[in-house]
Parts: structure tokens; C-alpha cells; sequence
């Protein structure tokens, strides 16, 4: 059944007044989190040198800080206040507050778009709109890179916060038609069997 603009409100704003009310405690328990495979799987499509980068879904900063530590000009995004002032506080970083379902992003201004953990809160609904913005934002050739729960084809609240959880089969659906080009896909965490790897990363390029 279709989701309502007064339905998608009431996702978004629920989730985002989640993690508005959690983000002292999301923040010092993913400090930690070794994500440096994300990270690599996207900038080595990259420009070596000042790769300008959207952290797409930014949370406190954590990894604006490891992307500007690398020599790169990223920009944060996130649609919670509370994770924006983290942000910006924590990278020195241009830090936007936007909600993933009401985008104003320039075009063709980024060489990559970060996506670690975020684009499975957009409803699979809205998901061929969104990536049609972060496709459009990309300069031609830029690379994509996201990392998102697998599941298969479930969607809805868990807790206080919406997700929608694709397969590697239904994510490359959804990305070749928003005109991406894959480049690369695996699990995580590495080195565990299929069962114990609840996370799917890939990495596409701007066709």
C-alpha cells in the first residue's frame, strides 16, 4: 500500500525525534566502530588528492573526521539537528540539515557521496527519487558508495525508527535504474560467515 505524505511525515519525523533523543549515547557507542573498509571501498574510485565528498547521513561527525583526516573536502549532511551541531563541532566540517525526503542538493558537485548507514531509512517508495538526487549531485563519474541492513524486501519500524532492508539482488535493481554502475559489493563484518554478516556494502559509479 502507497505511503501517504502525511505517512512519510510521520516516519521521518519519528525517527529523526529517535535519534534527536538518543544522540549523546549513539554517539559515544559508534565512536569506536571501525568503518575504514567503507571507507576505502569509495575513495578508491576516487581522486587521490581533495576528493570532494557528501557524507550522506553524517550522524555525529565520526567519519567526516576520518575523510577530512585523508586529505578530502567533505561535507556532512543529516537530517537531526542534534547530530548536525556534533558534526560540525566534532570535523570542522560544512555540515547540512536536511531530511533525507526533502533534499536541496547541488548539481554535479560532489566526486563521491558517502552513504554509511542511512538510505535504508528512506521508504523504498521514495528510494528511486532519492537516488535520483544523489545521482544527480555526483559529476559525471562520480562513485557512490552505501552500506545498509540486508534483509529481503522488509520494511517498516523497528522500535522508533523506519527502515526498509534490500537484498544485494534488490538493491542493484533499484540503483541500475536510478543509473548507477556497480563497481563492487560484499558483507560485513569481513571474515564471518554469510548468516553472522548483516550489513551490505557496495560501491557503484554515476552512469
Amino acid at each position: 500500500m502507497a505511503l501517504s505524505p502525511a505517512d512519510l511525515q510521520h516516519l521521518s519525523t519519528r525517527t529523526l525525534a529517535d535519534y534527536q533523543a538518543v544522540a549523546e549515547a549513539f554517539r559515544d557507542g559508534t565512536a569506536g566502530h571501525d568503518v575504514s573498509q567503507n571507507i576505502d571501498a569509495l575513495l578508491r574510485y576516487l581522486p587521490a588528492e581533495k576528493a570532494v565528498i557528501l557524507d550522506f547521513g553524517c550522524g555525529p561527525g565520526r567519519d567526516l573526521s576520518a575523510l577530512k583526516a585523508r586529505g578530502h573536502s567533505p561535507v556532512g549532511l543529516d537530517g537531526c539537528a542534534a547530530f548536525v551541531a556534533m558534526a560540525r563541532e566534532a570535523s570542522g566540517c560544512e555540515v547540512w540539515e536536511q531530511n533525507f525526503l526533502g533534499l536541496a542538493l547541488p548539481a554535479e558537485h560532489f566526486d563521491g557521496v558517502f552513504a554509511n548507514a542511512s538510505l535504508f531509512h528512506v521508504p523504498s517508495q521514495e528510494l528511486p527519487r532519492v537516488l535520483a538526487e544523489l545521482h544527480a549531485t555526483l559529476k559525471p563519474g562520480g562513485v557512490l558508495f552505501s552500506s545498509n541492513p540486508r534483509g529481503e524486501g522488509q520494511e517498516g519500524f523497528k522500535g522508533q525508527r523506519y527502515g526498509a532492508f534490500h537484498s544485494i539482488e534488490q538493491w542493484r535493481q533499484v540503483m541500475q535504474a536510478a543509473g548507477f554502475q556497480e563497481l563492487e559489493h560484499y558483507y560485513r563484518p569481513a571474515g564471518l560467515p554469510r548468516e553472522q554478516q548483516p550489513w551490505l556494502a557496495s560501491a557503484w559509479r554515476k552512469g
